[in-house]
C-alpha cells in the first residue's frame, strides 16, 4: 500500500497531472475537478468503463494498461493506496524524479483555498456526504465536492462550485483523512479497522482524534457511538452532538422505515423537525440528522437543515437497484464491514416484507476476512435468508495462505443457510434457482462483485 505523505510539500502549480488508476471512484472525481480547474489531465487504468468513457469525453487522454510511456507527458502524477508499487508507471515517474502525490494530497491542493467540510466516519462516509452536499444546494448554495461515490441526483461524485464551500469525504483507512484543512467536520462512528495501515487499535484512535482537534470551527459526532463517546474527553474542538441518544445536542426519535422511506422527529433546543426521506433505513435517517447538525452549524435553523437534507434520493452503490425478474428485485449495496452488512441487511429486510433476502457476499481484504470472519457470518446468518459467499476480493492485498471465502462459511452455525460459490457463473445461477417472486438478492462489498449483477438479472429470466 502507498501511504500517503502528509509532511509533503506541494507546489503552487502541478502541470500536467497523470493519474494511475483514473478509473476508481474517488481518483475519477478528484481527475474530473482537476479538468474543471482547468488543468491538463492524463490517466491509465487496467481495463475501459463507463467511468473513463465519461472522462474521456470531457478530454481526458487515457490509456488502457500500465505502460511507462503513459507518464512521459506528465509534471505530477496521482496514485493510490491501492496501487502496487511495482506499478511500471509509478516506478517511471520514481526514477525519473517526478512529483508523485497520494490522491489525498491532490485533494487537499484542490481544497487549499476553501472552507472545507470533511465527512469521516468508519461507515456512512459517502451516503452522508451526499446528504451534506444535497442539502447545500437546496439551500441556494453550489459547494465543491468531492464524493467516494456518485451522488443519485447530480449524477456525478464530484464537481466545481462557485462558492466558497468544499465538502468531500474524509477516508480513514490509511490516514489520509488528516491531510486537509477541515473547517467543519463529522464523525459518522468509528469501528475498529484497517489495522493493516495503522498497526493498533490506540494508533487508529489517535487518528480520529487528531482530525477532531485539527477542525478550526466545530466537529460533529455522534452520540450513540460508544468508541466515540470513550474519546471526547480527549477531543479540545467544540463539539456538537447528533443521534438517538436523550443526550444529544440533535436528536433524532420515533424512526419508521418501509420501502416507501424513512421518516423520524428531529428536536433541537425545544424546536422540533420532521424528516421524510425516500430512502429507507433508520441508518440514513441517523445520518441525514448528521448532515443536518452540519448545516445548522453554517448559520442554518433546525427546520431549513431538515427540510434541505430531506431531498436526498440516494448514493450510487448503497441500496441501489439494478432490476426487477420474475418479481425478484436485485440490489447492490458496499456494505465491506460487519456493521455495515448489519445496517444493510437490516434495511433489506424493512422492504422486503414477506419476501426473502438473498445475499452474496464477496469478502473484501484477505487481513479484514481472517479477522472478521466469525463477525461477517453471524451479521449474514441473522439478517439473510441465505447468504452465497464468493472468494476474497484482494485489493491492495497480497493473498494470505489459508483465507479464502470459506473460512467465513465455516463460521455459519447453520449450514443450511450458506453456500459457498467462488466460481461466479455458479454463484449467479445459485441465486438465481432459490430466489421466487417477493425476494430480494443483493450484493454486498466494496470489491467489484457489482460486475455479477447482469450475470443474476440474466439467470432470472425475462420480466
Amino acid at each position: 500500500m502507498i501511504a500517503p505523505d502528509l509532511a509533503q510539500q506541494l507546489p503552487e502549480s502541478l502541470g500536467v497531472v497523470h493519474f494511475i488508476g483514473i478509473g476508481g471512484s474517488g481518483m475519477s472525481g478528484i481527475a474530473r475537478m482537476c479538468v474543471e480547474r482547468g488543468l491538463t489531465v492524463t490517466g491509465s487504468d487496467r481495463s475501459d468503463s463507463s467511468t473513463v468513457e465519461a472522462l474521456r469525453a470531457i478530454g481526458v487522454s487515457i490509456q488502457i494498461g500500465h505502460e511507462p510511456e503513459a507518464v512521459t507527458r506528465a509534471d505530477t502524477v496521482v496514485v493510490t493506496g491501492a496501487l502496487w508499487t511495482d506499478n511500471p508507471e509509478y516506478q517511471w515517474a520514481l526514477q525519473h524524479e517526478l512529483l508523485v502525490i497520494h490522491r489525498s494530497l491532490a485533494l487537499h491542493w484542490l481544497s487549499r483555498n476553501s472552507r472545507v467540510i470533511s465527512i469521516a466516519g468508519a461507515h456512512g462516509k459517502t451516503t452522508t456526504t451526499s446528504m451534506v452536499v444535497i442539502g447545500l444546494r437546496e439551500l441556494g448554495f453550489d459547494p465543491s465536492f468531492v464524493n467516494g461515490g456518485v451522488v443519485t441526483q447530480l449524477g456525478v461524485s464530484a464537481a466545481t462550485g462557485t462558492d466558497d464551500l468544499f465538502v468531500l469525504e474524509a477516508d480513514e483507512s490509511d490516514g489520509s483523512f488528516l491531510a486537509y484543512n477541515t473547517a467543519i467536520g463529522l464523525i459518522t462512528n468509528i469501528d475498529t479497522d484497517h489495522l493493516d495501515a495503522y498497526g493498533s487499535a490506540e494508533a487508529f484512535d489517535d487518528a480520529f482524534v487528531s482530525f477532531a482537534n485539527a477542525c478550526s470551527e466545530s466537529v460533529v459526532v455522534s452520540s450513540d457511538d460508544e468508541h466515540l463517546g470513550r474519546l471526547r474527553s480527549r477531543i479540545v474542538t467544540p463539539v456538537i452532538t447528533f443521534g438517538e441518544s436523550t443526550t444529544a445536542d440533535v436528536r433524532v426519535s420515533n424512526i419508521v422505515s418501509s420501502a416507501s422511506g424513512v421518516s423520524a422527529h428531529v428536536s433541537h433546543h425545544g424546536a422540533v423537525a420532521i424528516l421524510t426521506m425516500s430512502v429507507p433505513g433508520a441508518h440514513n435517517a441517523i445520518n441525514a440528522v448528521g448532515a443536518a447538525t452540519v448545516l445548522m452549524q453554517l448559520g442554518h435553523s433546525l427546520d431549513a437543515a431538515v427540510a434541505a437534507v430531506s431531498t436526498f434520493g440516494g448514493t450510487g452503490r448503497r441500496f441501489e437497484l439494478h432490476g426487477v425478474r420474475r418479481g425478484v428485485a436485485v440490489y447492490d449495496d458496499y456494505a465491506h464491514h460487519p456493521s455495515e452488512v448489519r445496517a444493510t441487511l437490516a434495511m433489506a429486510r424493512s422492504v422486503v416484507g414477506e419476501g426473502r433476502i438473498i445475499a452474496i457476499h464477496q469478502p473484501h481484504l484477505f487481513s479484514r476476512t481472517r479477522d472478521m470472519a466469525e463477525e461477517f457470518a453471524n451479521e449474514y446468518e441473522t439478517g439473510a435468508d441465505l447468504t452465497i459467499v464468493l472468494d476474497v476480493y484482494g485489493a491492495r492485498e497480497d493473498p494470505i495462505d489459508g483465507v479464502t471465502g470459506q473460512l467465513v462459511v465455516d463460521r455459519f452455525a447453520d449450514d443450511t443457510k450458506v453456500l459457498y460459490r467462488p466460481d461466479w457463473a455458479q454463484a449467479a445461477e445459485a441465486a438465481a434457482n432459490h430466489a421466487r417472486e417477493g425476494d430480494i438478492i443483493i450484493t454486498l462489498s466494496c470489491g467489484d462483485v457489482y460486475r455479477i449483477i447482469p450475470s443474476v438479472l440474466g439467470e432470472l429470466g425475462v420480466e
